[in-house]
């Protein structure tokens, strides 16, 4: 209370002034302030308006299939015999085929690899204020034609439009947003301690790019799998060469016309970024055919296959593989506000995420009551073409065989004891129409299950009953997955609690995943989810090479010098003068300090003292050899 009135007290001294000074009464200069005020925002809003005007606008021509929700196209069969240099495009939902895509040859790969190194070294030179002019080229093109890239998305994919938006468009902005506010502090050099001994030494770590990126991403979400590493090794002065699935290749089309442009309206290198399409030939040319560092999203299985390969040339891996993301709800937990969430956690793009919500922990006190909330919502939804004439709740699996995959797994589990409360009935192939598994509640599900050990990467949710937080932990981290976990309690504490020993990469605290909508973070995950990171600060810093830099603070006043006491010959006081400096500088305490000074005083005072004890040593050893002989 007492510096308010202080500060209101000053305040009105300093007003007082102005008037006396300005010849003005306090309600004029009280007007006065508000029209400045009102000035300065008019000054601040025309340089934004302004600012935002100057950004280049880019135009990407659209094909019918990009431009149209219904088209007329032939009927697609998954297995089909086809030509190896091609991969066939289609849409899961609708099984209409979209076209064909080369299927790369190693030496193509490995030529595309080389243009990007060439684009790279002029790229590297390059300011930070024209890699966020690049960005802002590409943001400025999401936000006027988000409903295209969400449709390509959707056609490609067979995710719901509003599933496109949430996991393609806003984590691509909120990346992109983050990047240009934050990225070029992130990667300016870093000052860093220079230590005792070496205090009159300045020392930073200086961020350099580390060359060409090379990427290979999943079909889950073909626009933001292909934005996500682009913006960040671009932003950091890397090239980028990315292999995307061919389970999801055809939107690469519309989304490499797009990055053509943008990369010609911000004056970037036209082979800065290399689109890689194709089958296991040209994922391993990617891995071996010279790029700097290597990203790869995908199974666990492959994620091994690309570290062996890597392994050959010393390239350095980072890899973001399977999930198995537990989901804890406490008995405490706000079940009105996160029956909704748990939906959203579960079927998100047909529970097609790595980290997406699998394994449903709930308290036993609210397990039926969980239950009971979630069972109609789970049967109500509505799975269709997302592109068709009525909204849906959920699209198509886009890998074939998947829902297949995913049944085998349900009615394993319903055959050792699991509860089947919704779905879990696959529709023939013929009947279907697409590639559609319906969304799915399990409960009682437990050890021993194949869903309890396996990535199902489909939309089954399974729940399972707990009774206290020991018990909890250990279920949850039964699992050779760690990604990411999420915890739900009226107890923030508690939850914070819970969170802290979960084994996960990332936690969430009484929310789903949000730690990918903080892009400050890290993303990766521990055990079998890989290892190292994308995203924030660690995954933007990854993709520079860290050098360290040491240089005189002073230099015209302080240089680095040999010691005379060191210098070559070296003479008898050599080792009692490092003794002595060590001691000074490092000893634990101020006794131990004192004895250093001390004798590193003696060492510079009386050196012939120790030519002499030198000299007495060895006449002493000689004369003990002359006895003993």
């Amino acid at each position: 209370m007492e510096v308010v009135a202080t500060a209101q007290a000053l305040l009105k001294d300093g007003v007082a002034k102005l008037v006396q000074l300005s010849g003005l009464s306090e309600t004029q200069l009280v007007q006065l302030a508000v029209v400045a005020v009102i000035a300065l925002g008019l000054v601040l809003l025309l340089n934004n308006v302004v600012a935002t005007l100057r950004i280049p606008s880019i135009k990407v021509e659209l094909t019918e299939a990009e431009a149209n929700d219904i088209i007329s196209a032939p009927k697609y069969t998954p297995g089909q015999p086809v030509d190896k240099d091609v991969v066939p495009c289609y849409d899961p939902s609708t099984m209409q085929l979209l076209g064909h895509l080369p299927a790369m040859s190693a030496s193509e790969v490995r030529s595309r690899i080389a243009r990007c190194k060439a684009a790279q070294k002029e790229w590297r030179k390059s300011s930070f204020a024209q890699r966020r002019k690049l960005l802002r080229i590409l943001l400025k093109f999401i936000i006027e034609n988000m409903e295209t890239i969400c449709r390509v998305s959707s056609r490609d994919s067979g995710k719901p439009m509003l599933d496109a938006i949430l996991g393609e468009v806003v984590v691509t902005c909120e990346k992109i947003h983050w990047l240009c506010a934050e990225g070029e502090a992130v990667l300016k050099p870093e000052r860093r301690s220079a230590g005792i001994l070496s205090f009159y030494k300045s020392a930073r770590v200086e961020f350099h790019p580390v060359g060409v990126v090379g990427a290979i991403v999943p079909w889950n979400y073909p626009f933001h799998n292909v934005l996500n590493p682009l913006t960040a090794a671009l932003f950091a002065g890397d090239g980028l060469v990315i292999k995307v699935s061919e389970h999801a290749s055809w939107s690469t089309g519309y989304y490499g016309r797009m990055i053509s442009a943008a990369l010609a309206a911000a004056g970037a290198p036209a082979d800065l970024v290399q689109i890689v399409t194709g089958y296991g030939e040209a994922g391993s040319a990617l891995v071996t055919g010279g790029v700097d560092k290597v990203i790869f999203v995908g199974s666990t299985q492959v994620g091994k296959m690309v570290m062996r390969a890597a392994a050959d040339t010393l390239t350095p891996v980072v890899l973001e593989l399977g999930g198995k993301d537990a989901v804890i709800v406490a008995e405490d937990a706000d079940l009105d506000n996160l029956v909704q969430v748990m939906i959203k956690a579960a079927f998100l793009n047909c529970g097609q995420n790595c980290a997406g919500g699998e394994r449903f922990f709930v308290h036993e006190k609210v397990y039926d009551k969980f239950l009971a909330r979630v069972a109609p919502l789970v049967a109500g939804m509505r799975q269709g073409n997302p592109l068709g004439d009525s909204p849906v709740d959920a699209g198509a699996m886009c890998m074939p065989g998947l829902a297949e995959k995913v049944h085998g797994l349900v009615t394993e589990a319903v055959s050792r004891g699991a509860r089947l409360l919704a779905g879990g009935v696959l529709v023939p192939a013929a009947e279907r129409g697409g590639q559609f598994y319906p969304p799915t509640l399990l409960a009682d599900v437990r050890p021993g299950m194949k869903i309890w050990e396996e990535e199902v990467f489909g939309p089954v949710m399974s729940v399972i009953k707990w009774s206290s937080d020991d018990e909890v932990v250990a279920l949850a981290n039964d699992c050779d997955f760690g990604l990411g976990s999420n915890v739900f309690s009226g107890s923030q504490a508690r939850a914070r609690a819970i969170a802290a020993r979960l084994e996960a990469g990332m936690s969430s605290i009484n929310d789903f995943a949000t730690t990918y909508m903080c892009q400050s973070l890290p993303f990766g995950g521990v055990k079998h989810s890989g290892f190292d990171r994308f995203a924030g600060v660690e995954g933007l810093r990854g993709l520079c090479v860290p050098k360290a830099v040491a240089e005189d603070r002073f230099p015209l006043l302080m240089r680095s010098s040999i010691p005379p006491a060191w210098q070559v010959p070296v003479p008898p006081i050599a080792v009692p003068f490092g003794v002595s400096l060590v001691t000074m500088f490092y000893g634990p305490g101020l006794l131990y300090q004192a004895r250093g000074l001390f004798s590193l005083l003696h060492c510079l005072v009386f050196p012939g003292a120790y030519a002499k004890k030198k000299q007495g040593q060895q006449q002493q050893q000689q004369g003990s050899k002359s006895k003993s002989t």
